[in-house]
């Protein structure tokens, strides 16, 4: 009878013995629709082209909201006439970037030059938990100033929100190449 329940044991514990596979690796599948741009429509003293599928909101000042609906994001531009205080607004500029520090991981900042166009700036890409993830500035040194922050309205995860970071990361790209100040006399 010993020799019987000790065979009977035997049975269950090599009966009951899954095989453990490794789970394959899953990678997160997101659509984005196919980027067509277009001018910007509003009279400003700045002009670039911005994606299609955005919606433009339209604040006094020079200032304007390109929210990206479907990601429950925006990039937010602000503009100010430089009247001898360019040093000042590149120093606010700067200081709202490294606001963040506290929950960036990182800030990798880029110079962007265009002589010909007269436009000279910086973008800045902040890696981790911050509130914004790209902000940017550019001027022409002498007359105009236009700062940007992308936002997302959501609380900042950066590891959910990358593959929507890089996605309108293009955008501000495509913003900063195709930029130029209107034509005016001073």
């Amino acid at each position: 009878m010993r020799n019987f329940l000790l065979l009977i044991l035997l049975f269950l514990f090599y009966a009951c013995k899954e095989v453990v596979l490794p789970k394959p690796k899953a990678y997160l599948s997101l659509s984005y629709p196919e980027k067509t741009y277009e001018d910007l429509k509003l009279k400003r003293p700045y002009n670039f082209q911005v994606l299609k599928n955005t919606t433009i909101i339209d604040i006094q000042n020079n200032w304007l909201t390109i929210k990206y609906p479907t990601q429950n994001a925006s990039i937010d531009i602000t503009y100010r006439p430089v009247k001898k205080n360019l040093r000042e607004l590149l120093l606010e500029a700067e200081k709202l970037v490294y606001k963040h520090t506290s929950k960036a991981d990182q800030i990798m900042p880029k110079d962007f030059v265009n002589k010909e166009k007269k436009v000279f700036g910086s973008l800045y890409q902040i890696t981790g938990n911050a509130a914004s993830q790209i902000q940017f500035h550019l001027t022409d040194s002498t007359h105009h100033f236009l700062k940007g922050s992308l936002y997302f309205y959501a609380k900042p995860n950066y590891d959910s929100i990358l593959p929507a970071v890089n996605y309108i990361q293009k955008d501000i790209l495509h913003l900063i190449e195709t930029f130029s100040w209107e034509k005016e006399s001073h």
